[in-house]
This record gives structure tokens, sequence and C-alpha cells, in this order.
């Protein structure tokens, strides 16, 4: 397939300008300044922070306003497949990808307007966003962080009409240090002088702390999860309960537990950034919501047909031991539900902790396939990956590919015997490359 229009010229970008970060805002500034400063012509703006929890609050988010009737663009980052992901135009009735011509004009906008200069490919994609998201009309812009917070390239707004910092754990620990505390500052960085800040569920105390001090030191309004808002199961239902009473809901289409107090974080965030939106809005928006490689189950395609015929299988791009938790906590209310052997297929790349990923499995996981990451060049070896595997207490053997694995757990698997439950995982790198073998790349 040819490269389209816009990745040919983000190809060419990558080739001219460092990978990786910059945390400063000095550069992304200057090229804004040059561009006419688009972040101060958006419409009011959702800035999501977070380690784990990000995409499916904006996710969350974005079916709440649309539900609503409204347009919502939508920024999030890494993309699966295709750069166009990052780039949710809005319009009533749902909002679309950005059109490759449109995104392509914009990219060579931005790096004409940098004139060569010393620039990440991020920060010029993230003023791209602002570009595109004051370019055309909207009601609402959700804002995903790409890293940390302070000095991510998104933090240039000056006037959120809510910062929402999710779940925070160890992760990028060599970029924003090795204490939860040290992260959890660094999240809050996005919280500006008073602006109204929502913190979703935080399993450390020490970082809920952290960002409520920053956020009373700031004169910001502040809503804490479990304290200002939750959420619970009850009878197959969702309960939602804020200062303003009870929502009786239907249980969120995205499946884990944890994904109702994603939800209640969303649904408080955005009543909190000035939003009316009317209870059967939200109950429809927690029933369409969609978020790709978040606990996404694969019915169809080239790699499903490879595999045992009648599994169970199941894509998620969680990469750190705080995601790796709540995904088997997941697993574990599906096999209350129906009974089946869970293998892994599973690949990361080099910053991540897969021993602590892999411990989240231990005594549920049969076996794991370990396999190279096609897309990255950080991918852990996979015969390293094994051992780690290994470390954790569960029995591993590195193969060449995720089509491999399928294959030859169906070679060998007894017809007799219940299919297999199969979760592909530990990056969203390798999530994004079993979509596009797949033939199922997000839309």
């Amino acid at each position: 397939m040819a490269l389209k229009t816009a990745e040919q010229e983000i190809e060419r970008l990558l080739g001219l300008h460092p990978k990786g970060f910059d945390l400063s805002l000095d550069r992304v500034t200057r090229l804004l300044d040059a561009l006419g400063n688009p972040h101060l012509k958006l419409p009011p703006v959702i800035h999501i922070a977070g380690t784990n929890g990000k995409g499916s609050a904006s996710a969350f988010a974005r079916a709440l306003l649309e539900c609503a009737g409204l347009a919502v663009h939508v920024h999030t980052s890494p993309h699966l497949v295709n750069w166009h992901e990052r780039y949710r135009i809005g319009a009533p009735g749902g909002g679309k990808l950005v059109r490759d011509e449109v995104l392509a004009e914009a990219v060579s906008r931005v790096a004409e307007a940098n004139a060569g200069r010393t620039i990440t490919v991020f920060e010029i994609l993230t003023a791209v966003t602002f570009i595109l998201f004051s370019e055309h009309p909207a009601d609402a812009v959700i804002l995903e962080v790409g890293l940390g917070g302070r000095f991510d390239a998104t933090n240039v707004i000056p006037e959120p009409a809510v910062s929402l910092i999710m779940p925070v754990s160890l992760d990028h620990q060599s970029y924003l240090g090795d204490r939860v505390e040290l992260i959890a500052s660094e999240k809050a960085g996005i919280i500006k002088r008073g602006c109204p800040v929502v913190i979703g569920f935080q399993e450390n105390d020490a970082a809920r702390m952290v960002m409520m001090e920053t956020a009373e030191r700031l004169g910001c309004p502040l809503s804490v999860y479990g304290q200002d808002y939750f959420a619970y199961e009850e009878h197959g239902r969702m309960v939602y309960q804020d200062e303003t009473g009870l929502m009786d809901l239907p249980l969120p289409r995205l499946l884990g537990r944890h994904q109702l107090a994603n939800a209640a974080a969303a649904i408080e965030a955005v009543r909190v950034a000035g939003f009316d939106i009317p209870d059967r809005a939200v109950e429809k928006a927690v029933t369409v919501v969609d978020w790709p490689a978040r606990m996404q189950r694969l019915t169809h395609g080239r790699l499903v047909e490879a595999a045992v015929p009648e599994a169970e299988i199941w894509l998620d791009g969680g990469h750190n031991p705080g995601a790796g938790m709540v995904i088997a906590e997941a697993f574990a209310e599906l096999e209350e539900k129906s009974s089946r052997p869970l293998f892994l297929i599973t690949g990361m790349i080099n910053t991540k902790d897969p021993v602590g990923y892999f411990k989240a499995f231990t005594g549920m996981a049969r076996h794991v396939f370990t396999v190279p990451i096609r897309s990255s060049s950080a991918g852990i070896p996979h015969e390293a990956l094994a051992v780690a595997a290994e470390e954790a207490g569960i029995s591993a053997e590195p193969v060449h590919s995720v089509e491999n694995a399928l294959k030859l757990l169906r070679d060998t698997w007894d017809p007799n015997d219940i299919p297999p439950r199969i979760l592909i995982g530990g990056s969203l790198y390798l999530a994004g490359d079993v979509l596009a073998d797949n033939g199922t790349p997000p839309s």
C-alpha cells in the first residue's frame, strides 16, 4: 500500500528531527507564536493527563458530548495504525478522523513555520492539533497529554475548562521520576490557577495528595473520586453519584470494573467543564463508547481466522504494572462468567517493567508466547521477554509473531477441550500491528 500524503510528510519530518521528547515548552511556544497562536482560539478544552485511563476517559467524554448533540474535537496519542487517528474533527452527529489532504496541508504548514529549527516531531504534531482544531468549528476539545503533563507539548492551554487527572502509577521513570509522588507532580502540571480540576480514581494516596495540594494551592475548584463523586456496580447496573444525586446507568460498553471509575471521571469532568448533559445522553454514551485496543474483542479478521476455532481473542495495549492489574481483574471477571484457559501473547518495549506486568497474571495465565514488535526499534527481544515472564512465575516461550503464536496454539489444541481465551497485549505498538495485520484498523 502506498503511503498516504500526510504519512509521507510526517515520515520526512521524522528523518529531519530528533526522536523522543523534549521536556520543555519553549520550542512549541515559539512555533505556536509563529503560527498566530492557534491554541488560544479553541472551544472549551478538557485536558486529560494520567498514567492509565487517559484514552478511556477521552472516549467516554467524547461519547457523552456527542450523545448530547455537540461537535467535539479529540486529540489522542499515540496512534495505533495511522497518524490520522490522533485527530478526530468534530461535527454534528459525530466526528470523523481528519481527512488525509487536510492533515497533509496542516503538517506542511507547521513544518514551514518552524523553518528547520530544532524541534521534535511530537511538538510539530501538537501544533498541528491546534491548527486543525482552531480552524474547524466545534463545541469542545478533548486534549490528551502525550507524556507527563507539566512539560508536555499540549500544556500550553492557559485556561482549560477542566483539567482531568486519571490514575497515576510508575511509568516513563527515566523522564518523570522513580516515585509515584514525583510522577503525580508532573501530571499535576496541567493544573492552571483558578481552573476546575477533577481527579480520577487513585490507587496511591500519596499521588492523590500531591494533586489535591496543587489544586488547592492554585485556588482551583476541585472534585475528587471517592470524595466528591464515585461509581459502583449494583444489580448489573452502574450507579454514578455526585453532589447533585444519583444516576442509574447501564454498565459501560468498555469491559472491566475499572471502566466504571473511568466513566465516572469523564461524567464529572464534562459536568464540571460546564456542559449540561441530559441523563438520557449519559445512558446512551456509556453503551456506545468505543476505544480500540482497550479490552477490545476481536471477532473477525485474518488473525482471528488463524486461531483455535471459537477462541476468545482480546486485544489491550496496556503496558505497565498498573495496567496489568486492571486487565487481570477484567479477565478474572470474565472467568467468573465463563471458564476458559487463559493464554497471553505479549510484546513490550524496553522502557517498561515486564516482570511487574506479568506478575498481575501469575496464577491466571496458563502460558505466555512472547513476540517481537515490528513497528518499534525499542522492543524487548522476545527471548528476554520470555525470561521475564518465567521470572514472574508463568511458563513462556518466544515465537516470531502473533500469527505464529495463534497457529502454534491452534495446531496443538485438543478439539475436545474448551476453546482458549487469548489476550494479545503489552504494548500499543503491538496492538497497532495486530489491528493492521488483522485488517481491522480504527476508523
